[in-house]
């Protein structure tokens, strides 16, 4: 079966404005369409840096208990948590994969390892 969506959970977390932590999320597959139509966004054409922020609310389908993920929600992340999710996109999207195979390297027994940044659970 061919895989859309992917789990993950940010190293930090999103702190929102009732002190409540977010860390685990949904990021679906991106479409042309998600890496196009944000070209055309105001915030986008004045600050070319605000296109991942617009790109990955289109793509982040479900960040803890928010009720919605939009560019502003974005912009609360901390840096180490937006590297992590450009970082999870590029993967899941180039390679298709959040899983990596793996051997170790003492016995020899392989094994899968799935991907996530330091810090992460």
């Amino acid at each position: 079966m061919f895989q859309t969506e992917y789990e993950f959970n940010l190293p930090m977390g999103l702190l929102d404005a009732s002190g409540t932590l977010h860390r685990d999320g949904v990021m679906r597959l991106a479409t042309a369409a998600d890496e196009i139509l944000p070209l055309k966004d105001p915030r986008v054409q004045a600050n070319e840096a605000y296109l991942v922020l617009i790109l990955l609310s289109r793509v982040v389908t479900r960040l803890g208990s928010l009720s919605q993920v939009n560019p502003k929600v974005m912009e609360g992340l901390y840096s180490a948590d937006l590297s992590y999710l450009q970082e999870f996109y590029n993967r899941i999207n180039r390679n298709g994969n959040a899983r990596s195979d793996a051997i170790c390297p003492k016995c020899a027994h392989e094994f899968e390892l799935e991907m996530s940044a330091p810090g992460g659970s």
